[in-house]
């Protein structure tokens, strides 16, 4: 009932010992705080929340219109719901060093077990899009830097996430990996990747946890959780997956509606009254009000 019952430090505690452990953590990425309990108990190892997908729900394309305030208001409605890591993409930091110093604190308070900082300019375009640019070494090591020295909770992990395989190549972004790793970076993004030869080099680059992002509709092929572990990956989010699916099943109806004039022939489709109770807990919260309001009206006198 109500939020996790798993305060926010154990929660990374537990993200960092899972992303050592041996076994890739999955984490779909929740477009709301229902989809993160779906996740939960789908049994999954953790949940994403995707900028993209925070942008999209506000109505905006990712090309870094969305704020700080927005990002850490949903992160935080997420992370609270579920008692899983919760892993947030904080784009490009919201500026530079001391605005990325800011945005892990302010992230860190609103309860997340680990961020990640690209290396792109600012504003940022979607990582699977043609057109990218990236900022120079200095500026990406300067913002990991940043992002570490600021937080306070030690296990809160920083991820750096590095689009430059998209511009210079691989071996550009095996350097890059490199440099983020040194500057004081928990894990490695590398996005974009072309196929499970670029995931194994990176992998042989860098000692610490890397992630795959597998996105629908993007430049990297869809590998499956075992091919992705296989190559030595830790970690992989499918950020925007849920997203899709809720908003074409959305479509269908709708259309349906249009046509039709009933959303008769969507019902079988639709998850029933008493599923939603079920995942809402709602028979734990009839419970409480029944044990607080369970009392008898006297008799009017």
């Amino acid at each position: 009932m109500l939020y996790s019952t798993i305060p926010a430090h154990e929660k990374r505690a537990a993200f960092r010992a899972a992303l050592n452990s041996g076994t890739i953590q999955r984490m779909p990425g929740a477009f709301n705080p229902l989809s993160a309990r779906l996740i939960e108990e789908k049994g999954f190892e953790g949940v994403y929340i995707s900028g993209a997908v925070i942008a999209a729900d506000l109505g905006f394309p990712d090309i870094g219109l969305t704020t700080l305030s927005e990002v850490a208001g949903r992160g935080a409605q997420i992370a609270r719901m579920t008692n899983l890591p919760t892993l947030i993409d904080a784009d490009t930091g919201f500026g530079e060093p001391m605005n990325v110093a800011r945005t892990v604190q302010t992230l860190e308070d609103a309860g997340i077990s680990g961020l990640h900082i690209e290396d792109q300019v600012n504003p940022k375009r979607c990582g699977h899009l043609d057109g990218k640019a990236v900022v120079d070494a200095d500026t990406a090591v300067k913002r990991i830097r940043a992002a570490a020295d600021a937080r306070r909770d030690p296990n809160l992990l920083i991820m750096a996430r590095t689009d430059i395989r998209g511009v210079d190549g691989l071996d550009a972004a095996i350097d890059r990996a490199k440099q983020l790793v040194d500057a004081g970076a928990d894990a490695l993004f590398p996005e974009a990747m072309a196929d499970l030869c670029e995931f194994e080099a990176i992998r042989a680059a860098v000692d610490v946890p890397i992630l795959a992002n597998m996105t629908e509709f993007g430049k990297s092929e869809l590998f499956s959780v075992s091919q992705l572990e296989s190559v030595g990956v830790n970690l992989v989010i499918f950020p925007v997956s849920l997203l899709r699916i809720a908003m074409g099943a959305a479509e269908r109806g709708l259309d349906a509606l249009v046509e039709e004039g009933s959303l008769q022939s969507q019902v079988s489709t639709m998850q029933t009254r008493a599923r939603l109770y079920e995942l809402l807990d709602y028979s734990a919260y009839n419970t409480f009000d029944t044990s607080i309001f369970d009392f008898a009206v006297p008799e009017a006198r």
